[in-house]
């Protein structure tokens, strides 16, 4: 029997309230955390440069300088760059922005290899700062 190589993908508060959910495409049913969170931007920027208005949403956010370059005084808005994008998240992964949860084991490694499986669901957590702590 042949698996679906599609990966449920959900963003989750610290309570475990699902906000968002998508589904990622892979050619190939063995992947790293790396590959999901590298697809994933790839995805957001793809919808965020695709529309007029501004897509914003979990890992793609562009810095206050950038949204102004690219959007001078209502012109046309330049794409946002994946590649940077991708640095960014997988800099947060690193420095606790935001954790993942494979199946509800949490993800400790880039390298971390993922088998998808039709039940697989992997969470990403961003961890929200405590208020003056």
């Amino acid at each position: 029997m042949l698996h679906e190589r599609v990966l449920l993908v959900r963003d989750e508060n610290n309570f475990g309230n699902v906000f968002n959910e998508l589904r990622l495409s892979f050619d190939r049913l063995e992947v790293t955390v790396r590959e999901i969170i590298t697809e994933r931007v790839h995805q957001e920027v793809r919808k965020y440069n695709q529309q007029k208005m501004g897509y914003r949403h979990f890992l793609v956010t562009p810095k206050d300088d950038e949204l102004r370059l690219n959007n001078p005084a209502g012109k046309k808005k330049r794409p946002v760059n994946a590649e940077k994008q991708v640095e960014v998240a997988l800099k947060a992964f690193y420095s606790n922005g935001f954790f993942i949860l494979v199946d509800e084991v949490q993800a400790e490694e880039l390298e971390e290899v993922v088998i998808i499986k039709p039940s697989t669901v992997v969470s990403f957590i961003k961890l929200t700062p405590l208020v003056g702590g």
